[in-house]
């Protein structure tokens, strides 16, 4: 935090507890002098009079221990860039890289470093009661897991948690995130692929941008055309007889009858194209605009986020909803 936020901060702060005690201590201030009775205000309507009644006593005194409490919390928790006089902090602040993060956590739970992050805290902790559950599913095989309500459970949890956020709370996907509940996929869909994929990562080979190879628009349109009549899907059969004459461009990757580079034994990416599966999208404009101006995705790894014992957990639920 930059030091005119840490001022604004702390004045913002200590300015409203102040302030709040300095209202209170005026609004007891007009009855001090007041034995007994309430005071008029000097309003009446049809002959009810408006009287200033003292504030409840036992609300002023919460009030004012609230007000205390505050400046209690501050002083041992801290404000703005000051971490308090216990060291705390909610999470790592300013990192920049996994590598960093955890070097700051190492330093941050040795015993003696006198700082207090709570956020390591609750993962050190949660490590050591539930290690010991991850490390006994970890000795299972992803195809005994998948079998396992209870494993299931768990992955599932950690898969909304993680994964969710492209694939989708029911993991079927969205335009350029792969749907994981059907049986197509890029890189196969054994357990030990779905596993490699979570732990490693993908980083497509990526398909290039083919509207100059095929000679401009129209060439874009009829490799279109011949790809759409791959899955049977109704085209312009001129077109198609064009675009097939220029196929073998694509061929190399998805092959010579279109079926992807796992038909050819290459877990390279190359999505097969006979199945009306679309990572991309499937109506012919999005196919022009892939053809066009080329594709390419990639998936982060998640080994040195989760740690293989969950990542073998998530590749179990995956794994199950290609069973279903």
């Amino acid at each position: 935090m930059s030091d005119f936020w840490n001022i604004w901060v702390w004045v913002l702060t200590l300015g409203s507890l102040v302030g709040c005690y300095l209202i209170l201590r005026w609004c007891l201030k007009n009855f001090t002098d007041v034995e007994e009775g309430d005071v008029s205000m000097g309003h009446s309507f049809d002959g009810i009079e408006e009287l200033n009644n003292p504030l409840p006593k036992w609300w002023s005194t919460f009030f004012l221990l609230t007000i205390i409490w505050a400046f209690g919390y501050i002083a041992f928790y801290g404000l703005g860039n000051w971490t308090g006089l216990l060291g705390w902090k909610s999470s790592n602040q300013g990192i920049l890289s996994l590598a960093e993060s955890k070097a700051k956590t190492a330093e941050y739970l040795a015993k003696d470093s006198g700082v207090l992050v709570q956020y390591d805290r609750e993962i050190a902790r949660a490590d050591e009661r539930y290690g010991p559950i991850f490390d006994a599913y970890a000795a299972r095989s992803i195809e005994d897991l998948a079998t396992d309500s209870e494993a299931l459970k768990i992955g599932q949890r950690l898969f909304i948690q993680n994964c969710s956020q492209c694939h989708g709370s029911d993991a079927r996907g969205t335009t350029g995130f792969p749907n994981l509940a059907d049986k197509a996929s890029l890189y196969g869909g054994s357990p030990e692929a779905i596993k490699t994929s979570i732990m490693h990562g993908r980083k497509a080979m990526g398909m290039m941008a083919w509207e100059g190879a095929l000679g401009g628009e129209q060439g874009v349109k009829e490799v279109a055309a011949y790809v759409i009549s791959l899955s049977g899907r109704s085209v312009n059969a001129e077109l198609a007889k064009a675009g097939k004459a220029n196929y073998g461009l694509c061929a190399g990757c998805h092959g010579s009858d279109g079926q992807g580079s796992l038909a050819l034994g290459l877990p390279m990416g190359a999505p097969n194209l006979t199945d009306n599966i679309w990572l991309y999208g499937g109506t012919q404009r999005a196919i022009e605009e892939s053809i066009r101006n080329g594709r390419a995705g990639v998936m982060p790894p998640w080994k040195e986020i989760l740690g293989e014992e969950k990542v073998h957990v998530i590749s179990a639920y995956v794994y199950s909803l290609s069973l279903d």
